[in-house]
This record gives structure tokens, C-alpha cells and sequence, in this order.
């Protein structure tokens, strides 16, 4: 008996470990990510064996299997129609046959991911507590770490400033995501020290304390250069403050320090100005596009960018073409033109425009009734029907995190890529998760 507790607290340690080297391994690289993975789902299996699958399966989790098997079988389906048409050479695809029946096997490794994390954050084998510090350390360092690039003109590894880019990549390097980083992790950081210590032991010094970490991220975020990551950091922000009634108190002070922040590093770097004034540019020019009879090319590329996602699509409507073969499909549509070739980029930016045309109306679908399930189990159901969520509070996090990532409108990675797709299921998972603990105890978590 005392052989297998000690076992169960090892093991407890072990996988506090590897989950809170997640947001390191999204700094270190893909490689690492991939290794974090696979030693969360190996080591799962090895330890607790079936028990892995004693957990409940709803109807969440029967829709994420069957967006799983979609995804192979358009895989498999589009393989077949490349090999039938002789197409691998032409379109550069790489492999040969069943290029992306392979993809798709191996994209299996994020279903396997969201059953691991799942069993141990339900099954109390991890402590949520250190993930919280993890985030919190890694997006404090990101953040300084901008800061000292934008200074010094190197971050601390030494990589440069890249050449002609209005962004910074900090540590990440020529990979300019610095800013979506801390818009994802960077949350996790206000509610550690209120769950974790206490609102009233800290409370003195969370007035002072919180304006100032938020100082930090919003700073670290505009000079990051990275846009649509900051429309949604501040769109979390507005969440907070709109459902959670103990820091409405703190609206105003936010507000000011964020105009105050943004109105500074825009007068005081001109790449800054003209990154957001493009991007206001940008905006202004899709909607008054519908109202006003001039050209506008900014607006009409944009628009043209839709229009060859829509034609994509169309080859593929129902099942789609397969995951990461949004490009390949782009340039071999019916009505495509040398001269509009430029708007075949490797997806569409947008979740949802390629989850439709790489798995079609079926997959569209399937992910929205995740999304919208998992959107009504957590919060609507438990927050605002039931009010559960005020002695849950370490849920509310990936709540509104979950809110930021599946937003409609926003543009984005592909959804197929290792940090994208290992991001949204953990969060997806640990979200899951949490909402089936009844009384949740979040110091025993």
C-alpha cells in the first residue's frame, strides 16, 4: 500500500513536471513539443494503463473522435485523388502516395493528448498550480525579453531584429509570434496570485501588483508588433471584467494605464505608429469597400483572398481535401489565373475557413458543436445558469482562453500546425476536464 502511494505521488510530480514545461516547450520549438507530447501520452499509458479510459465519454468527446476519423478519411480520399490524377509531382506535394493519410495518422498523437490530460487533470494527478507559475514565468520573460530586443537591438540569445519586419520575435527568433505567446499564456498569471495565496492575505498588494504585471504584458505585446494578439488580450480583459464582479473595481485603472501605454510606445517608435495605423488602414478599408463605389485594393485583396478560399473549397464542399493541402488545391482550382496564383498562401488564416475546406461542411460542423458545447458546458451551464464557477474560480482562465482562440473573425496560424493544435486541445482538455469536478478545490488541484 505504501509502495503504490509513493508510486502515485512520484508519478503526481513526474507529470506536474512535464505539464508545466508546456509553455518552455512553446519557446524552445516544435521538436520539444513534440517530445512533451509524447512523454505525456507514453508515460500516461505505461503508469495508469486501462485506467487511462475510465473516464467519461460524453458527447464532447464522441464529436472530437469523429472530427479525428474525418480528417483521415479526407486525407485518404484526397491522397487517392492526387494519385489518380498524377498530380504529386506537379503540385511539389513530397512524398508520393499517402502523403497526407500520413499527416493525418500522425495528427492522431492530439486526440491521444486530449485523452491524457483529461484522465490525470480529472483524475487529480496534476496540479494546475504549477502550470500557473510556468505560464506566468515564461510570459514575464518573453515580455522582458522584447523589451531588452527593442533596446538593444538583440534579445538575450542574440537573436536580431529581423530586416524590414514591424514586428519582434524576442526569443522565438525570425518566428515573429512573440506577442501571440503572451496573449495565450499571459493570462494565467492575474489569476495565480488571488487562487493560489489568497485574496485576502494579498490583497493590499494586488492593486498595485496586478496594474503593474498588466503594464508588462500590454507594453510587451505592442512593441511584439503582433496585431490581431492584442485585439485579443484586450478582448479577454473585457471578459474578466464584464462576468467577474471582484475586479470590475480595477476596469478604470486598466483602461488608462493601457491608453496611456499604447498612446507612449506609438509617438515613441515610428514602426510602431505606422504597424497600427496599417492595421486601422486595413479594417476601414474592408468596410467601406460595401459602402463606397472607389477601389480600394487593400480591401479588395483581402476580399480576393476570400473569394480563392471559397473556389477552394468548392472542389471539396462536403469532407474537404485534407489536412495541410489547402495550397495545393488553391492552384489547381477550375478558375484560377496566372495573375492570381499570389493568394494561394499555405491556408486561409482563419480556423474556420480552413477547417472548411480542408475537411469540409461535415468537419465545419463537428467543430463547431465542439466549440459550442464546450462554450455551453463551462459557462453558460455552470456560470451562468447555475453560478458554479465562483468557488471554481481556477477554470475561469481557460474559459475566457478558450473564448480568444476559437473567436470567428480572427486571423491565425493554420489550425493544423504542431503549436496551434497542441494549444487548443490542452486547453480544450484541462477546460473539459474541469468542468466535470463538482466542488472543485483548487489548492488540491
Amino acid at each position: 500500500m505504501y509502495l503504490l502511494s509513493n508510486l502515485q505521488t512520484k508519478s503526481t510530480v513526474y507529470f506536474n513536471i512535464l505539464l508545466a514545461v508546456i509553455p518552455i516547450s512553446f519557446i524552445a520549438g516544435n521538436m520539444i513539443i513534440n517530445i512533451n507530447i509524447l512523454l505525456l501520452i507514453l508515460s500516461t499509458f505505461l503508469i495508469f494503463k486501462k485506467e487511462t479510459f475510465t473516464i467519461e465519454f460524453k458527447l464532447i468527446d464522441k464529436l472530437i473522435f469523429l472530427f479525428f476519423l474525418l480528417i483521415l478519411t479526407s486525407s485518404a480520399l484526397s491522397d487517392y485523388y492526387f494519385y489518380s490524377k498524377g498530380l504529386f509531382h506537379e503540385t511539389k506535394h513530397g512524398l508520393g502516395y499517402l502523403t497526407t493519410t500520413v499527416k493525418s495518422i500522425l495528427f492522431f498523437k492530439y486526440l491521444f493528448l486530449y485523452l491524457v490530460v483529461r484522465f490525470l487533470v480529472e483524475k487529480n494527478h496534476i496540479s494546475l498550480e504549477k502550470f500557473f507559475i510556468s505560464c506566468a514565468v515564461c510570459s514575464l520573460f518573453v515580455s522582458f525579453d522584447i523589451f531588452y530586443q527593442f533596446i538593444f537591438g538583440t534579445d538575450i540569445f542574440g537573436f536580431g531584429i529581423v530586416e524590414g519586419s514591424r514586428k519582434l520575435g524576442g526569443p522565438f527568433g525570425d518566428e515573429l509570434i512573440a506577442g501571440s505567446f503572451i496573449q495565450r499564456f499571459s493570462l494565467f498569471t492575474f489569476f495565480l496570485l488571488p487562487i493560489y495565496f489568497g485574496e485576502k492575505k494579498i490583497n493590499k498588494y494586488l492593486k498595485f501588483l496586478l496594474p503593474i504585471i498588466f503594464m508588462v504584458f500590454s507594453a510587451a505585446i505592442i512593441l511584439a508588433g503582433n496585431r490581431m494578439p492584442l485585439v485579443l488580450f484586450i478582448f479577454t480583459f473585457f471578459l474578466i471584467f464584464l462576468f467577474q464582479k471582484e475586479v470590475r473595481k480595477f476596469f478604470f485603472h486598466f483602461i488608462i494605464i493601457f491608453v496611456l501605454i499604447f498612446t507612449f510606445l506609438i509617438n515613441l517608435n515610428s514602426n510602431i505608429k505606422n504597424n497600427f495605423k496599417n492595421f486601422y488602414i486595413s479594417i476601414s478599408s474592408m468596410v467601406t469597400v460595401y459602402f463606397d463605389d472607389k477601389q480600394n485594393t487593400k480591401a479588395l485583396s483581402h476580399l480576393q483572398e476570400f473569394n480563392t478560399f471559397y473556389d477552394t473549397w468548392l472542389m471539396h464542399k462536403y469532407i474537404g481535401g485534407g489536412i495541410k493541402n489547402y495550397r495545393y488545391f488553391c492552384h489547381a482550382r477550375p478558375n484560377a489565373e496566372k495573375n492570381d496564383q499570389a493568394v494561394c498562401n499555405m491556408h486561409p488564416h482563419n480556423y474556420y475557413l480552413e477547417i472548411l475546406t480542408e475537411t469540409g461542411l461535415a468537419g465545419f460542423l463537428i467543430v463547431s458543436a465542439i466549440m459550442l458545447l464546450t462554450l455551453y458546458d463551462t459557462f453558460f451551464k455552470k456560470y451562468i445558469f447555475k453560478n458554479s464557477l465562483l468557488d471554481n474560480k481556477i477554470i475561469i482562465p481557460f474559459i475566457f482562453l478558450f473564448c480568444a482562440e476559437i473567436f470567428p473573425i480572427k486571423s491565425t496560424g493554420s489550425f493544423f500546425t504542431t503549436g496551434n493544435t497542441t494549444y487548443i486541445f490542452l486547453i480544450l482538455a484541462i477546460l473539459i476536464a474541469l468542468s466535470r469536478k463538482e466542488n472543485l478545490i483548487e489548492k488540491k488541484i
